[in-house]
């Protein structure tokens, strides 16, 4: 089985570097390893042009935001199983890829996880942990979803389903999974284990406004793609998250 793994990134040149590393460590050989710039000039392509041939294709052009350069990413996939590892995040191990591809089988579709949250000045400290575990379709109407850094979908569901939409702002993953796990109820497999470390401070979470504008693409999503909600179940799921936070302190 062919993994594609795709970094898409933008003047980000003080942490690619740890990106591209966890991705080369993997024990699994067949990766095809895919990074995708938006034309950075803060010496970030310069960083990954370095590595040469251990990066299997390297585009390095203005883009229209971080859902085209993953639209690219995913374009120029040829992997059997295709998966998304932003420049701020490393895998937890170097044994994942080989987990998920063990995980995959006749029957499964789709491979999630769980992330954790570190501190970005001490990537070794954990602040907070998202599991997937409890995740159903179910869910989707309260804004909940599996961890989408942790999803591994077979590339043949993308040519089916179609792409990230790219007028989303924030909310395009969830629309995604959305569509891919709810409409067309693709068969999934959880593996109760933190696939990738994400340092604190992405974009869905910087500041308040951001906040807003994902809650109302999270309504848009549900509501596009034949979900029954409002806003008032989207903002509960704040209720439970922190609830999940005081468990992981204790």
């Amino acid at each position: 089985m062919k993994v594609s793994i795709i970094t898409v990134v933008y003047n980000n040149s003080s942490t690619i570097r740890s990106a591209i590393e966890s991705v080369l460590s993997q024990t699994y050989s067949n990766i095809e390893y895919i990074v995708v710039d938006g034309a950075s000039t803060d010496g970030t392509v310069e960083i990954v042009k370095s590595y040469g041939s251990k990066i299997t294709k390297f585009i390095s052009e203005p883009d229209k935001g971080i859902y085209n350069a993953m639209n690219k990413g995913v374009r120029f996939s040829t992997g059997d199983v295709v998966g998304i590892l932003n420049s701020d995040d490393f895998f937890t191990n170097n044994s994942i890829i080989q987990n998920i591809v063990d995980s995959f089988d006749n029957d499964t579709d789709v491979i999630y996880g769980d992330v954790q949250f570190v501190d970005p000045n001490k990537i070794s400290k954990v602040v907070r942990y998202f599991s997937s575990k409890r995740f159903k379709s179910s869910r989707f109407k309260y804004g909940f979803m599996p961890a989408h850094p942790s999803f591994y979908v077979r590339k043949k569901f993308y040519d089916a389903f179609g792409l990230y939409k790219e007028d989303y702002k924030i909310g395009a993953d969830f629309e995604l999974l959305v569509r891919f796990l709810y409409v067309n109820n693709l068969k999934t497999k959880y593996i109760n284990f933190p696939f990738v470390s994400m340092r604190t401070g992405g974009i869905s979470n910087r500041n308040f406004k951001s906040k807003i504008i994902l809650n109302s693409e999270v309504l848009r999503a549900c509501r596009d793609n034949g979900i029954k909600t409002n806003i008032f179940n989207i903002y509960s799921k704040y209720f439970f998250k922190i609830f999940e936070f005081v468990r992981f302190k204790v």
